[in-house]
């Protein structure tokens, strides 16, 4: 009995450690318009299970809408604060992320999500787009904490 508690100890340690090395958890991210450049949002990111998701933690100065009117469903007229935006991204290695979704509050739409953290881990390469990369557009968000 007592190898089995020590075995799912180990598993529980290396499971919180693993989402702790992360090097995306628990960090918090200033957002700009990749048209006009403008600062729009701090945006937090969390790790849990491998999973990487994301929620707006404040809503800047420069942002026009305080409620997502275009989004659908559940966050249909949810205010910005709060509302998540980052789904099921996952780490590919070398501080790429793939496989995940962004919804755009602007436009209520969601979009495939790819992410690459820069060497310094100041910079958070944004790459949304519709079916393939190559149709989408990239935001460059900066490190807040």
């Amino acid at each position: 009995m007592l190898p089995r508690i020590a075995a799912i100890l180990c598993l529980l340690g290396s499971s919180a450690l693993a989402a702790a090395a992360d090097p995306l958890h628990d960090t918090v991210w200033r957002t700009f318009d990749d048209a006009t450049g403008v600062a729009k949002a701090i945006v937090q990111l969390e790790v849990k299970h491998g999973v990487v998701t994301g929620k707006i933690i404040q809503r800047l100065e420069g942002t026009k809408i305080t409620n997502c009117v275009k989004c659908t469903g559940a966050l249909k007229n949810q205010p910005l604060v709060g509302l998540p935006i980052v789904y099921n991204l996952k780490a590919v290695g070398n501080n790429s992320y793939e496989n995940g979704e962004i919804l755009d509050p602007l436009n209520g739409k969601t979009y495939r999500l790819r992410v690459k953290l820069s060497p310094d881990e100041q910079n958070l390469e944004v790459r949304g787009f519709i079916g393939v990369s190559m149709l989408g557009r990239t935001q460059i968000w900066k490190r807040e904490r």
